[in-house]
């Protein structure tokens, strides 16, 4: 009997699913350890609530929405979408070119089942969400990985992505604002991918799932808004921006000349149809959410959680020997830089395994995002700012003796 194991291949090398870190996490749950989780986007296990309103009005359509909806989505949903794409300045959108999904994840993988062939190929920016390149991988395609500049701010490097565009490219993803550094690309940079993607006749996936989360004063601008004549699909959705990560609401916008693409969104619509709908229920929040920003914009602001537990992580890693990290300007993530030197590290996952053995203390490493250089591992910092305090004295106490054996 063949022996099927829970692993896939990606890109030449072996990633299991669950991965060592986390079944070792799990181990240490199940023998009564307390953890703390620095490795997930989930604000519901830190305090952070949903608001009081949308719960109310989830509740009160519960009746309304018993039954399978237009597998694109209800229509005020889609409506609403519309709406916040005009005003993001994406062009060429209808309502019949809106998609809502269980999450934004599920609408990545179906965006990807569409349009690749064996060997195709997709740039996905390194580090990445790795859903990314899984998604490309299990669609038949090949994930081809840019680099993104830490000493640039983190913003991808053309000129990396440049020479990794062959005739057999498809599309190029951007993770704006990104995960996992927090880096907010500059519409200077946005501009000269879409000068790229023009050229080669490239489709653009836009993952902007945190632009309502972005810090300092700074404005998001959706690459979309920058290339009315390319196919571009922006993904984005609820889960992050209104704390509501469990309910699943997620959706993707078709925008620009599609006059090319008109097998690709068929497929699209095929796929969209197979699974039936979205969930319904959650479809309802989308209006009345997308109305109610006030309470995201406070989060972000001085004063606000996020933007003091910002604050206070880069703080804390900074004054760490041997640690440094680029100050993200959106999302809840950091990708702190390890001394390889200092701490003999040669390998990013065997140091996660040991601060969670030693510290209890669990965070991805910087391999789990495709990057190459083992010296890299993220940190959500969404736990307030006691437990943060705390967990940056134990990863300093950690590392003020530690040194990787060969």
């Amino acid at each position: 009997m063949r022996k099927f194991e829970k692993s896939v291949k990606l890109n030449n090398v072996c990633y299991d699913i669950r991965g060592p870190v986390m079944d070792e996490a799990n181990r240490m749950i199940a023998r009564g350890e307390e953890i703390l989780k620095l490795n997930i986007g989930n604000p519901a296990p830190f305090g952070f609530k949903a608001p009081d309103k949308l719960i109310e009005i989830m509740s009160g359509n519960l009746t309304h929405t018993e039954g399978y909806s237009d597998s694109k989505g209800i229509v005020s949903a889609r409506e609403a979408i519309k709406e916040y794409d005009d005003k993001k300045g994406i062009p060429n959108v209808s309502i019949d070119d809106i998609y809502t999904g269980n999450g934004v994840s599920e609408l990545i993988t179906l965006s990807m089942q569409g349009l690749l062939d064996y060997g195709d190929e997709i740039l996905v920016p390194s580090p990445d969400y790795p859903l990314w390149t899984a998604s490309v991988t299990l669609a038949g395609g090949t994930a081809v990985h840019y680099v993104c500049d830490e000493q640039a701010g983190w913003y991808p490097d053309v000129k990396d992505i440049e020479k990794k565009i062959t005739p057999r490219t498809k599309g190029i993803v951007i993770i704006n604002p990104n995960n996992p550094t927090g880096a907010l690309y500059p519409k200077e940079i946005l501009e000269e991918v879409v000068k790229l993607a023009r050229m080669h006749d490239l489709i653009i996936f836009a993952d902007e799932i945190y632009d309502r989360l972005v810090m300092d004063g700074k404005k998001h601008t959706s690459i979309a808004s920058l290339a009315p004549d390319l196919v571009c699909i922006t993904y984005n959705g609820l889960s992050k921006s209104h704390l509501i990560a469990g309910y699943r609401v997620g959706w993707m916008s078709i925008s620009g000349d599609k006059s090319n693409a008109k097998g690709y969104i068929e497929g699209i619509k095929l796929l969209s149809s197979m699974r039936l709908c979205s969930n319904v229920p959650a479809q309802s929040l989308i209006a009345p959410a997308l109305e109610m920003l006030d309470e995201t914009e406070k989060l972000v602001e001085p004063g606000g959680r996020v933007y003091e537990q910002r604050e206070c992580i880069v703080n804390l890693l900074n004054d760490i020997p041997g640690v440094s990290v680029v100050k993200p300007e959106a999302a809840f993530y950091c990708f702190p830089k390890l001394d390889m030197k200092k701490f003999n590290i040669h390998d990013d996952e065997r140091f996660a395994l040991d601060v969670l053995r030693d510290k209890k203390i669990l965070f991805t490493h910087g391999g789990g995002f495709h990057y190459e250089t083992p010296d890299h591992f993220r940190i959500v910092y969404l736990p307030e700012m006691d437990v943060l305090k705390e967990a940056g004295k134990k990863l300093g106490d950690f590392l003020a003796t530690y040194r990787q054996i060969d």
